[in-house]
Protein backbone atom coordinates (compact mmCIF):
# COMPACT_ATOMS: atom_id res chain seq x y z
CA UNK A 1 0.00 0.00 0.00
CA UNK A 2 1.45 3.71 -0.60
CA UNK A 3 2.17 5.84 2.06
CA UNK A 4 1.01 8.95 0.38
CA UNK A 5 -2.45 9.60 1.40
CA UNK A 6 -4.82 10.42 -1.71
CA UNK A 7 -6.78 13.89 -1.41
CA UNK A 8 -10.11 14.26 -2.77
CA UNK A 9 -10.89 16.99 -4.93
CA UNK A 10 -14.72 17.73 -5.20
CA UNK A 11 -15.94 17.79 -9.33
CA UNK A 12 -17.01 21.31 -9.28
CA UNK A 13 -12.96 22.29 -8.03
CA UNK A 14 -11.31 20.30 -10.53
CA UNK A 15 -13.58 21.54 -13.47
CA UNK A 16 -13.27 25.32 -11.64
CA UNK A 17 -9.24 24.29 -12.37
CA UNK A 18 -9.78 23.48 -15.74
CA UNK A 19 -11.73 26.83 -16.57
CA UNK A 20 -8.65 28.79 -14.86
CA UNK A 21 -6.43 26.57 -17.05
CA UNK A 22 -8.46 27.18 -20.45
CA UNK A 23 -8.03 31.19 -19.43
CA UNK A 24 -4.27 31.55 -19.35
CA UNK A 25 -4.24 33.03 -22.87
CA UNK A 26 -5.82 35.46 -21.85
CA UNK A 27 -3.89 36.94 -19.17
CA UNK A 28 -2.06 40.20 -19.49
CA UNK A 29 1.71 39.64 -19.21
CA UNK A 30 3.27 42.50 -17.44
CA UNK A 31 6.94 42.90 -17.99
CA UNK A 32 9.87 43.00 -15.76
CA UNK A 33 10.71 46.81 -14.82
CA UNK A 34 14.82 47.78 -15.25
CA UNK A 35 14.97 50.68 -13.45
CA UNK A 36 18.54 50.82 -14.10
CA UNK A 37 18.05 50.35 -17.74
CA UNK A 38 15.33 53.09 -17.47
CA UNK A 39 17.24 55.93 -15.80
CA UNK A 40 20.23 55.00 -18.17
CA UNK A 41 17.59 55.88 -20.99
CA UNK A 42 17.09 58.97 -19.24
CA UNK A 43 19.82 59.93 -18.45
CA UNK A 44 21.15 59.71 -22.42
CA UNK A 45 18.23 61.43 -23.33
CA UNK A 46 19.07 64.40 -20.82
CA UNK A 47 22.71 64.56 -21.89
CA UNK A 48 21.40 64.63 -25.54
CA UNK A 49 18.87 67.60 -24.94
CA UNK A 50 21.79 69.46 -23.19
CA UNK A 51 24.37 68.76 -26.32
CA UNK A 52 21.63 69.44 -28.98
CA UNK A 53 20.76 72.96 -26.83
CA UNK A 54 24.56 73.83 -26.82
CA UNK A 55 25.41 73.44 -29.93
CA UNK A 56 21.79 74.91 -31.41
CA UNK A 57 21.12 77.79 -29.05
CA UNK A 58 24.66 79.09 -28.76
CA UNK A 59 24.49 82.21 -30.86
CA UNK A 60 28.19 81.99 -31.22
CA UNK A 61 28.50 78.74 -33.49
CA UNK A 62 27.21 81.41 -36.17
CA UNK A 63 25.38 78.95 -38.16
CA UNK A 64 23.96 81.61 -40.54
CA UNK A 65 27.76 82.02 -41.74
CA UNK A 66 27.93 77.87 -41.80
CA UNK A 67 25.04 77.55 -43.88
CA UNK A 68 26.52 80.05 -46.05
CA UNK A 69 29.61 78.21 -46.72
CA UNK A 70 28.73 74.68 -46.71
CA UNK A 71 27.52 74.54 -50.91
CA UNK A 72 29.93 77.14 -51.34
CA UNK A 73 31.97 76.61 -54.92
CA UNK A 74 35.43 76.54 -53.69
CA UNK A 75 34.49 74.27 -50.46
CA UNK A 76 32.52 71.53 -53.24
CA UNK A 77 35.90 71.77 -55.23
CA UNK A 78 37.85 70.67 -52.00
CA UNK A 79 35.75 68.19 -51.55
CA UNK A 80 36.02 67.07 -54.56
CA UNK A 81 39.66 67.13 -53.85
CA UNK A 82 40.09 65.40 -51.06
CA UNK A 83 37.21 62.12 -52.34
CA UNK A 84 39.44 62.23 -55.49
CA UNK A 85 43.03 61.89 -53.00
CA UNK A 86 40.59 59.31 -51.12
CA UNK A 87 39.42 57.07 -54.12
CA UNK A 88 42.75 56.91 -55.83
CA UNK A 89 44.78 56.80 -52.76
CA UNK A 90 42.67 53.85 -51.84
CA UNK A 91 42.57 51.55 -54.93
CA UNK A 92 46.19 51.74 -55.74
CA UNK A 93 46.95 50.97 -51.90
CA UNK A 94 45.12 48.11 -52.20
CA UNK A 95 46.48 47.62 -55.10
CA UNK A 96 49.51 47.46 -53.91
CA UNK A 97 48.67 45.80 -50.55
CA UNK A 98 47.47 42.19 -51.86
CA UNK A 99 50.97 41.61 -53.54
CA UNK A 100 52.64 43.00 -51.15
CA UNK A 101 50.80 40.56 -48.50
CA UNK A 102 51.70 37.86 -50.39
CA UNK A 103 55.27 38.33 -51.29
CA UNK A 104 55.23 38.77 -47.29
CA UNK A 105 54.24 35.34 -46.81
CA UNK A 106 56.46 34.04 -49.70
CA UNK A 107 58.98 30.86 -49.14
CA UNK A 108 61.72 33.14 -50.85
CA UNK A 109 63.20 34.87 -48.15
CA UNK A 110 64.09 37.43 -50.51
CA UNK A 111 61.19 38.24 -51.78
CA UNK A 112 60.15 37.88 -48.43
CA UNK A 113 62.60 40.58 -46.87
CA UNK A 114 62.15 43.12 -49.93
CA UNK A 115 58.40 43.13 -48.59
CA UNK A 116 58.75 43.60 -45.18
CA UNK A 117 61.31 46.47 -46.11
CA UNK A 118 58.29 48.48 -47.91
CA UNK A 119 56.23 47.91 -44.82
CA UNK A 120 58.89 49.10 -42.67
CA UNK A 121 59.97 51.89 -44.51
CA UNK A 122 56.28 53.59 -45.26
CA UNK A 123 54.81 52.74 -42.30
CA UNK A 124 57.65 54.44 -40.36
CA UNK A 125 57.67 57.31 -42.25
CA UNK A 126 54.92 60.14 -41.37
CA UNK A 127 52.75 61.41 -44.27
CA UNK A 128 53.45 64.87 -44.23
CA UNK A 129 57.55 64.04 -44.46
CA UNK A 130 56.72 61.43 -47.40
CA UNK A 131 55.07 64.34 -49.31
CA UNK A 132 57.93 66.69 -48.88
CA UNK A 133 60.25 64.55 -49.51
CA UNK A 134 58.51 63.58 -53.24
CA UNK A 135 57.71 67.15 -53.95
CA UNK A 136 61.04 67.85 -53.88
CA UNK A 137 62.51 64.93 -55.82
CA UNK A 138 63.58 67.10 -58.05
CA UNK A 139 66.60 67.93 -55.75
CA UNK A 140 67.76 64.39 -55.74
CA UNK A 141 66.96 63.39 -59.51
CA UNK A 142 67.03 66.05 -61.79
CA UNK A 143 65.60 64.28 -64.73
CA UNK A 144 63.46 60.62 -64.55
CA UNK A 145 64.12 58.03 -67.13
CA UNK A 146 62.08 54.77 -67.59
CA UNK A 147 63.35 52.36 -70.31
CA UNK A 148 64.93 49.13 -70.39
CA UNK A 149 67.31 49.04 -67.46
CA UNK A 150 71.00 48.57 -68.54
CA UNK A 151 69.71 49.62 -72.57
CA UNK A 152 69.90 52.43 -74.30
CA UNK A 153 65.74 51.55 -75.40
CA UNK A 154 63.35 54.48 -73.52
CA UNK A 155 60.13 55.15 -72.70
CA UNK A 156 60.44 58.55 -71.29
CA UNK A 157 62.71 60.78 -70.16
CA UNK A 158 62.08 64.10 -68.65
CA UNK A 159 62.75 66.98 -65.92
CA UNK A 160 61.86 65.50 -62.56
CA UNK A 161 60.06 68.87 -61.69
CA UNK A 162 57.61 68.01 -65.04
CA UNK A 163 56.49 65.01 -63.74
CA UNK A 164 56.04 65.32 -59.80
CA UNK A 165 53.23 67.73 -59.60
CA UNK A 166 51.50 68.38 -56.51
CA UNK A 167 48.82 66.14 -57.14
CA UNK A 168 51.15 63.25 -57.99
CA UNK A 169 53.40 63.39 -55.11
CA UNK A 170 49.95 63.86 -52.64
CA UNK A 171 48.39 60.91 -54.44
CA UNK A 172 51.75 58.85 -54.68
CA UNK A 173 52.52 58.99 -51.22
CA UNK A 174 49.46 58.76 -49.31
CA UNK A 175 49.29 55.27 -51.77
CA UNK A 176 52.15 54.38 -50.83
CA UNK A 177 51.47 54.86 -47.43
CA UNK A 178 47.92 53.51 -47.70
CA UNK A 179 49.72 50.44 -49.01
CA UNK A 180 51.94 49.82 -46.03
CA UNK A 181 49.33 49.43 -43.88
CA UNK A 182 46.52 47.91 -45.78
CA UNK A 183 49.23 44.90 -46.85
CA UNK A 184 49.55 44.05 -43.05
CA UNK A 185 46.03 44.02 -42.88
CA UNK A 186 45.92 41.39 -45.65
CA UNK A 187 49.05 39.56 -44.37
CA UNK A 188 46.73 39.18 -40.83
CA UNK A 189 43.35 37.81 -42.63
CA UNK A 190 45.48 35.38 -44.92
CA UNK A 191 46.87 34.34 -41.72
CA UNK A 192 43.43 33.64 -40.20
CA UNK A 193 42.27 31.58 -42.84
CA UNK A 194 42.61 27.96 -41.29
CA UNK A 195 45.55 25.78 -42.58
CA UNK A 196 42.91 23.00 -43.40
CA UNK A 197 41.35 24.98 -46.22
CA UNK A 198 44.77 25.59 -48.08
CA UNK A 199 45.58 21.86 -48.05
CA UNK A 200 41.78 20.98 -49.18
CA UNK A 201 42.35 23.52 -52.19
CA UNK A 202 46.08 21.45 -52.71
CA UNK A 203 44.05 18.06 -52.29
CA UNK A 204 41.85 19.30 -55.53
CA UNK A 205 44.88 20.64 -57.24
CA UNK A 206 43.91 24.34 -57.31
CA UNK A 207 46.55 26.69 -59.34
CA UNK A 208 48.28 28.59 -56.39
CA UNK A 209 46.65 31.93 -58.58
CA UNK A 210 42.72 30.22 -58.27
CA UNK A 211 43.84 29.11 -54.20
CA UNK A 212 44.40 32.72 -53.19
CA UNK A 213 41.56 34.41 -55.41
CA UNK A 214 39.09 32.13 -54.47
CA UNK A 215 39.45 29.90 -51.22
CA UNK A 216 41.82 32.36 -49.25
CA UNK A 217 41.40 36.25 -50.00
CA UNK A 218 37.32 35.66 -49.79
CA UNK A 219 37.63 34.09 -46.18
CA UNK A 220 40.38 36.80 -45.22
CA UNK A 221 38.12 39.47 -45.91
CA UNK A 222 36.17 38.43 -42.82
CA UNK A 223 39.43 39.97 -40.49
CA UNK A 224 40.54 42.02 -43.26
CA UNK A 225 37.45 44.29 -43.88
CA UNK A 226 37.57 46.50 -40.31
CA UNK A 227 41.10 47.11 -40.03
CA UNK A 228 41.01 48.07 -43.95
CA UNK A 229 38.11 50.28 -43.70
CA UNK A 230 39.70 52.01 -40.86
CA UNK A 231 42.83 52.93 -42.95
CA UNK A 232 40.72 53.81 -45.54
CA UNK A 233 38.92 56.73 -43.17
CA UNK A 234 42.26 57.35 -41.76
CA UNK A 235 42.98 57.95 -45.36
CA UNK A 236 40.02 60.07 -45.89
CA UNK A 237 40.86 62.32 -42.47
CA UNK A 238 44.75 61.93 -43.54
CA UNK A 239 44.06 64.13 -46.94
CA UNK A 240 44.40 67.18 -44.83
CA UNK A 241 48.29 66.54 -44.86
CA UNK A 242 48.09 67.68 -48.13
CA UNK A 243 47.35 70.98 -47.41
CA UNK A 244 51.65 71.38 -46.86
CA UNK A 245 52.12 71.40 -50.86
CA UNK A 246 49.67 74.18 -50.74
CA UNK A 247 46.75 72.11 -52.66
CA UNK A 248 43.20 73.29 -51.95
CA UNK A 249 41.33 70.24 -50.72
CA UNK A 250 38.74 70.28 -48.42
CA UNK A 251 40.60 71.33 -45.20
CA UNK A 252 43.27 73.96 -46.97
CA UNK A 253 40.39 75.65 -48.73
CA UNK A 254 38.52 76.22 -45.34
CA UNK A 255 41.64 77.49 -43.89
CA UNK A 256 42.30 79.64 -46.94
CA UNK A 257 38.52 81.25 -46.58
CA UNK A 258 38.70 81.88 -42.52
CA UNK A 259 41.95 83.33 -42.80
CA UNK A 260 40.30 85.81 -45.03
CA UNK A 261 37.08 86.29 -43.29
CA UNK A 262 37.75 85.74 -39.78
CA UNK A 263 34.46 83.07 -39.24
CA UNK A 264 37.36 80.35 -37.73
CA UNK A 265 34.05 77.87 -35.98
CA UNK A 266 31.98 78.48 -39.02
CA UNK A 267 34.39 77.26 -41.18
CA UNK A 268 35.71 74.37 -38.96
CA UNK A 269 32.11 72.85 -38.76
CA UNK A 270 31.94 73.42 -42.51
CA UNK A 271 35.06 70.88 -42.55
CA UNK A 272 33.90 68.60 -40.19
CA UNK A 273 30.50 68.39 -41.42
CA UNK A 274 31.62 67.39 -44.82
CA UNK A 275 34.36 64.65 -42.75
CA UNK A 276 31.22 63.25 -41.16
CA UNK A 277 29.41 62.77 -44.62
CA UNK A 278 32.20 61.10 -46.08
CA UNK A 279 33.11 58.50 -43.09
CA UNK A 280 29.20 57.83 -43.01
CA UNK A 281 29.22 56.51 -46.27
CA UNK A 282 32.14 54.49 -45.80
CA UNK A 283 31.00 53.13 -42.80
CA UNK A 284 27.36 52.08 -45.00
CA UNK A 285 29.59 50.85 -47.66
CA UNK A 286 31.22 48.86 -45.09
CA UNK A 287 27.86 47.06 -43.64
CA UNK A 288 27.35 46.40 -47.12
CA UNK A 289 30.48 44.62 -47.96
CA UNK A 290 31.01 42.84 -45.00
CA UNK A 291 27.09 41.38 -44.98
CA UNK A 292 28.51 40.05 -48.69
CA UNK A 293 31.37 38.21 -47.34
CA UNK A 294 29.84 36.89 -44.13
CA UNK A 295 27.88 34.16 -46.42
CA UNK A 296 28.61 31.00 -45.18
CA UNK A 297 30.44 32.11 -41.89
CA UNK A 298 27.08 31.60 -39.34
CA UNK A 299 24.01 28.71 -40.05
CA UNK A 300 22.17 31.66 -39.62
CA UNK A 301 23.23 34.00 -42.96
CA UNK A 302 23.15 37.86 -42.80
CA UNK A 303 19.96 39.41 -43.67
CA UNK A 304 20.55 41.64 -46.62
CA UNK A 305 19.39 45.65 -46.67
CA UNK A 306 17.14 47.06 -49.11
CA UNK A 307 19.77 48.80 -51.00
CA UNK A 308 22.12 45.55 -51.74
CA UNK A 309 19.04 43.60 -52.45
CA UNK A 310 18.03 46.17 -55.02
CA UNK A 311 21.58 46.11 -56.48
CA UNK A 312 21.78 42.33 -56.67
CA UNK A 313 18.14 41.25 -57.98
CA UNK A 314 19.06 40.93 -61.94
CA UNK A 315 22.08 38.86 -61.12
CA UNK A 316 20.23 36.43 -58.49
CA UNK A 317 17.25 36.49 -61.41
CA UNK A 318 19.89 35.48 -64.45
CA UNK A 319 21.33 32.81 -62.04
CA UNK A 320 18.10 31.10 -61.51
CA UNK A 321 17.52 31.16 -65.07
CA UNK A 322 20.45 29.35 -64.93
CA UNK A 323 19.80 27.13 -62.83
CA UNK A 324 16.02 25.83 -64.46
CA UNK A 325 17.95 25.49 -67.46
CA UNK A 326 20.73 22.84 -65.84
CA UNK A 327 19.00 21.44 -62.88
CA UNK A 328 16.87 18.99 -65.10
CA UNK A 329 20.31 17.16 -66.43
CA UNK A 330 19.74 13.28 -66.14
CA UNK A 331 21.54 11.51 -64.02
CA UNK A 332 23.10 9.37 -67.03
CA UNK A 333 25.73 12.34 -67.45
CA UNK A 334 27.70 11.31 -64.86
CA UNK A 335 27.64 7.47 -65.54
CA UNK A 336 31.48 7.77 -64.56
CA UNK A 337 30.28 8.11 -61.04
CA UNK A 338 28.63 4.40 -61.28
CA UNK A 339 31.31 2.73 -63.16
CA UNK A 340 34.87 3.51 -62.33
CA UNK A 341 38.25 1.92 -62.43
CA UNK A 342 40.70 2.32 -59.83
CA UNK A 343 44.70 2.62 -60.00
CA UNK A 344 47.26 0.96 -58.51
CA UNK A 345 49.39 2.51 -55.81
CA UNK A 346 52.88 1.46 -55.33
CA UNK A 347 54.44 2.80 -52.59
CA UNK A 348 58.22 1.82 -52.31
CA UNK A 349 60.64 2.01 -49.01
CA UNK A 350 59.65 5.40 -48.28
CA UNK A 351 60.66 7.42 -45.42
CA UNK A 352 59.99 10.60 -43.69
CA UNK A 353 60.85 12.12 -40.84
CA UNK A 354 59.63 15.74 -39.05
CA UNK A 355 62.98 17.23 -37.08
CA UNK A 356 64.31 14.23 -34.74
CA UNK A 357 60.91 12.18 -35.21
CA UNK A 358 61.06 9.54 -37.75
CA UNK A 359 57.14 9.19 -38.61
CA UNK A 360 57.60 6.88 -41.55
CA UNK A 361 60.49 3.91 -41.59
CA UNK A 362 60.86 2.44 -45.16
CA UNK A 363 57.47 1.45 -45.70
CA UNK A 364 56.89 -0.23 -48.60
CA UNK A 365 53.16 -1.39 -49.86
CA UNK A 366 51.45 -2.42 -53.04
CA UNK A 367 47.22 -1.27 -52.85
CA UNK A 368 45.72 -2.85 -55.98
CA UNK A 369 43.68 -1.14 -58.57
CA UNK A 370 39.88 -1.48 -57.40
CA UNK A 371 40.54 -2.61 -53.97
CA UNK A 372 39.76 -0.99 -50.68
CA UNK A 373 43.23 -0.53 -48.21
CA UNK A 374 42.42 0.25 -44.33
CA UNK A 375 45.38 1.27 -42.44
CA UNK A 376 45.21 0.98 -39.06
CA UNK A 377 46.99 1.93 -35.83
CA UNK A 378 47.63 3.83 -32.75
CA UNK A 379 47.30 7.82 -32.67
CA UNK A 380 51.35 8.83 -34.04
CA UNK A 381 51.88 5.40 -35.64
CA UNK A 382 52.57 7.47 -39.39
CA UNK A 383 48.98 6.34 -40.77
CA UNK A 384 48.42 9.91 -42.06
CA UNK A 385 51.14 10.51 -42.90
CA UNK A 386 51.58 7.62 -45.06
CA UNK A 387 47.75 8.66 -46.82
CA UNK A 388 49.05 12.40 -47.35
CA UNK A 389 52.62 11.14 -48.88
CA UNK A 390 50.40 9.36 -51.46
CA UNK A 391 49.41 12.75 -53.10
CA UNK A 392 52.20 14.68 -51.86
CA UNK A 393 50.68 16.80 -49.46
CA UNK A 394 54.02 15.81 -47.34
CA UNK A 395 57.08 15.18 -49.63
CA UNK A 396 59.03 12.07 -48.59
CA UNK A 397 62.39 12.23 -47.40
CA UNK A 398 63.75 8.75 -49.18
CA UNK A 399 61.91 6.33 -51.63
CA UNK A 400 59.38 6.53 -53.73
CA UNK A 401 55.34 6.97 -54.70
CA UNK A 402 53.87 5.86 -58.35
CA UNK A 403 50.20 5.35 -58.98
CA UNK A 404 49.77 3.15 -62.06
CA UNK A 405 53.38 3.17 -62.42
CA UNK A 406 53.39 7.04 -62.89
CA UNK A 407 55.85 8.86 -59.74
CA UNK A 408 53.92 11.28 -57.15
CA UNK A 409 55.76 14.24 -57.30
CA UNK A 410 58.74 13.44 -59.13
CA UNK A 411 59.74 12.61 -63.02
CA UNK A 412 62.58 10.10 -63.16
CA UNK A 413 66.02 10.09 -64.89
CA UNK A 414 67.87 6.95 -64.28
CA UNK A 415 68.33 6.64 -61.04
CA UNK A 416 68.23 10.51 -60.12
CA UNK A 417 64.57 11.97 -59.02
CA UNK A 418 63.63 15.45 -59.42
CA UNK A 419 60.96 17.25 -57.75
CA UNK A 420 57.98 18.41 -59.86
CA UNK A 421 57.11 22.27 -59.85
CA UNK A 422 54.37 22.55 -57.77
CA UNK A 423 51.98 23.75 -60.58
CA UNK A 424 52.50 20.04 -62.24
CA UNK A 425 52.20 18.75 -58.64
CA UNK A 426 48.80 20.57 -58.39
CA UNK A 427 47.50 18.78 -62.08
CA UNK A 428 48.35 15.31 -60.90
CA UNK A 429 46.46 15.61 -57.27
CA UNK A 430 43.59 15.70 -59.22
CA UNK A 431 43.94 12.02 -59.81
CA UNK A 432 43.66 11.72 -56.11
CA UNK A 433 40.74 12.74 -54.28
CA UNK A 434 40.75 13.56 -50.10
CA UNK A 435 38.62 13.37 -47.86
CA UNK A 436 39.83 15.13 -44.87
CA UNK A 437 38.99 14.03 -40.98
CA UNK A 438 37.50 17.55 -40.65
CA UNK A 439 35.81 17.95 -44.10
CA UNK A 440 37.51 21.25 -45.23
CA UNK A 441 34.85 22.19 -46.86
CA UNK A 442 34.73 26.04 -48.47
CA UNK A 443 32.54 28.12 -45.61
CA UNK A 444 32.37 31.00 -47.96
CA UNK A 445 31.09 28.75 -51.34
CA UNK A 446 27.37 27.23 -51.70
CA UNK A 447 27.38 23.23 -51.76
CA UNK A 448 27.33 22.90 -55.37
CA UNK A 449 30.24 25.77 -56.00
CA UNK A 450 32.20 23.74 -53.39
CA UNK A 451 31.78 20.51 -55.76
CA UNK A 452 32.31 22.10 -59.02
CA UNK A 453 35.38 24.58 -58.05
CA UNK A 454 37.89 22.24 -58.85
CA UNK A 455 36.42 20.70 -62.44
CA UNK A 456 35.86 24.42 -63.61
CA UNK A 457 39.42 25.12 -62.52
CA UNK A 458 40.36 22.68 -64.70
CA UNK A 459 38.89 23.67 -67.83
CA UNK A 460 35.16 21.56 -67.81
CA UNK A 461 32.31 23.55 -68.62
CA UNK A 462 30.34 25.31 -65.79
CA UNK A 463 27.19 23.84 -67.16
CA UNK A 464 28.46 20.24 -67.29
CA UNK A 465 30.57 20.77 -63.68
CA UNK A 466 26.99 21.54 -62.38
CA UNK A 467 25.09 18.92 -63.82
CA UNK A 468 27.97 16.58 -62.65
CA UNK A 469 27.87 17.78 -59.20
CA UNK A 470 24.25 17.26 -58.75
CA UNK A 471 23.95 14.12 -59.98
CA UNK A 472 26.54 13.33 -57.72
CA UNK A 473 24.51 15.11 -54.79
CA UNK A 474 22.09 13.39 -55.54
CA UNK A 475 24.15 9.68 -55.20
CA UNK A 476 24.84 10.55 -51.72
CA UNK A 477 21.63 11.71 -50.68
CA UNK A 478 22.01 15.62 -50.95
CA UNK A 479 20.16 16.35 -53.94
CA UNK A 480 17.93 19.19 -52.01
CA UNK A 481 21.72 20.68 -50.50
CA UNK A 482 23.04 22.20 -53.68
CA UNK A 483 22.09 25.96 -52.60
CA UNK A 484 22.76 25.60 -49.03
CA UNK A 485 25.53 26.94 -47.20
CA UNK A 486 28.28 24.20 -45.25
CA UNK A 487 27.46 25.70 -41.76
CA UNK A 488 23.96 24.84 -42.66
CA UNK A 489 24.26 21.38 -42.41
CA UNK A 490 25.00 17.99 -40.21
CA UNK A 491 28.40 17.05 -39.86
CA UNK A 492 27.31 13.46 -41.66
CA UNK A 493 26.03 15.72 -44.31
CA UNK A 494 29.30 17.90 -44.91
CA UNK A 495 31.06 15.07 -45.05
CA UNK A 496 29.16 13.08 -47.35
CA UNK A 497 29.08 16.72 -49.55
CA UNK A 498 33.27 16.32 -48.62
CA UNK A 499 33.11 12.48 -50.80
CA UNK A 500 31.35 14.18 -53.38
CA UNK A 501 33.60 17.02 -54.00
CA UNK A 502 36.55 14.44 -53.96
CA UNK A 503 34.74 12.15 -56.66
CA UNK A 504 34.01 15.71 -58.74
CA UNK A 505 37.33 15.21 -60.58
CA UNK A 506 36.89 11.36 -61.30
CA UNK A 507 40.20 10.55 -59.32
CA UNK A 508 41.88 7.11 -59.86
CA UNK A 509 42.42 7.14 -56.14
CA UNK A 510 40.21 8.32 -52.73
CA UNK A 511 42.33 9.09 -49.83
CA UNK A 512 39.94 8.87 -46.30
CA UNK A 513 41.78 10.57 -43.44
CA UNK A 514 39.64 8.98 -40.72
CA UNK A 515 36.02 10.13 -41.79
CA UNK A 516 34.19 9.68 -39.27
CA UNK A 517 36.33 10.66 -36.27
CA UNK A 518 34.63 14.31 -35.95
CA UNK A 519 31.05 12.96 -36.06
CA UNK A 520 28.62 12.05 -33.70
CA UNK A 521 27.77 8.38 -33.14
CA UNK A 522 24.31 8.61 -34.86
CA UNK A 523 25.84 10.26 -37.92
CA UNK A 524 28.94 7.91 -38.74
CA UNK A 525 26.68 5.72 -40.54
CA UNK A 526 25.34 7.85 -43.01
CA UNK A 527 28.79 8.27 -44.10
CA UNK A 528 29.92 4.83 -44.35
CA UNK A 529 27.04 3.91 -46.39
CA UNK A 530 28.45 6.33 -49.13
CA UNK A 531 31.83 4.56 -48.62
CA UNK A 532 30.59 1.15 -48.78
CA UNK A 533 29.07 2.03 -52.21
CA UNK A 534 32.30 3.64 -53.36
CA UNK A 535 33.95 0.04 -52.46
CA UNK A 536 31.48 -2.04 -54.69
CA UNK A 537 32.02 0.72 -57.28
CA UNK A 538 35.68 -0.28 -58.92
CA UNK A 539 37.28 2.86 -57.05
CA UNK A 540 39.88 2.44 -55.10
CA UNK A 541 39.98 2.85 -51.62
CA UNK A 542 42.21 3.80 -48.82
CA UNK A 543 41.10 4.49 -45.82
CA UNK A 544 42.59 5.40 -42.47
CA UNK A 545 40.47 4.77 -39.56
CA UNK A 546 39.38 3.14 -36.68
CA UNK A 547 36.12 1.84 -37.16
CA UNK A 548 37.34 -2.16 -36.81
CA UNK A 549 33.58 -3.82 -37.96
CA UNK A 550 33.41 -1.48 -41.23
CA UNK A 551 37.27 -2.27 -42.27
CA UNK A 552 36.23 -5.59 -41.59
CA UNK A 553 33.05 -5.41 -43.64
CA UNK A 554 34.76 -3.48 -46.36
CA UNK A 555 38.37 -4.12 -46.93
CA UNK A 556 40.16 -6.43 -49.22
CA UNK A 557 43.41 -5.32 -47.37
CA UNK A 558 44.21 -4.32 -43.25
CA UNK A 559 47.68 -3.06 -42.88
CA UNK A 560 48.87 -2.10 -39.53
CA UNK A 561 51.45 0.51 -38.89
CA UNK A 562 53.20 0.95 -35.70
CA UNK A 563 55.97 3.45 -35.57
CA UNK A 564 55.95 4.64 -38.64
CA UNK A 565 56.78 0.83 -39.92
CA UNK A 566 53.86 -1.67 -42.03
CA UNK A 567 53.87 -4.41 -38.74
CA UNK A 568 51.31 -6.45 -40.55
CA UNK A 569 49.21 -6.50 -43.73
CA UNK A 570 46.29 -9.22 -45.33
CA UNK A 571 42.84 -9.82 -45.28
CA UNK A 572 40.48 -8.76 -42.71
CA UNK A 573 40.08 -12.89 -41.58
CA UNK A 574 43.95 -13.25 -41.45
CA UNK A 575 44.82 -9.71 -39.31
CA UNK A 576 42.05 -9.49 -37.41
CA UNK A 577 40.57 -12.89 -35.93
CA UNK A 578 44.26 -14.13 -36.54
CA UNK A 579 46.94 -11.48 -36.13
CA UNK A 580 50.65 -12.58 -36.58
CA UNK A 581 52.34 -9.95 -34.79
CA UNK A 582 52.23 -9.35 -30.83
CA UNK A 583 51.65 -5.55 -31.50
CA UNK A 584 49.01 -5.92 -33.68
CA UNK A 585 47.04 -8.47 -31.03
CA UNK A 586 48.15 -6.04 -28.59
CA UNK A 587 45.92 -2.93 -30.33
CA UNK A 588 43.41 -5.07 -31.06
CA UNK A 589 42.54 -6.33 -27.65
CA UNK A 590 42.14 -2.90 -26.43
CA UNK A 591 39.79 -1.97 -29.39
CA UNK A 592 37.57 -4.98 -29.74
Amino acid sequence: MSDIPHIAVPSSARDNAANEANDYAHFRVVPARHRARTAGTLLAVVLIALVLHSVLGNPRWEWSVFAQWFFAEPILEGLSRTLLLTLVGAVIGFALAVPIALARLSRSPLLAGCAWAFVWLFRSIPPIVLLLLLNNLGYLYETVWIGVPFTHLTFYSGPTTDLISPFFAAVVGLSLNHAAFAAEAFRGGMLSVDQGQREAAAALGLPHARQAWRIVLPQAMRAVLPTAFNDVIGLAKGTSVVYILAMPDLFYTVQIVYHRNLEVIPLLMVATIWYLVILTVLSAIQVHIERHYARGATRSQPQRSALAALLLKPFERRRENHHERHDVAPLADAGWAQRRHGGRVGIHNVSKSFGTLKVLDNVSLTVPSGSVTVILGQSGSGKSTLLRSINHLESVDDGFIDIDGELVGYRREGRTLYELKEKDILRHRAEVGMVFQNFNLFPHLSVLDNITEAPIAAGVPRAQAQAEARALLARVGLAGKADAWPRQLSGGQQQRVAIARALALKPKVLLFDEPTSALDPELVNEVLDVIRQLARSGSTLVIVTHEIGFAREVADTIVFMDGGRVVEAGPPAQVLANPAHSRTREFLSKVL
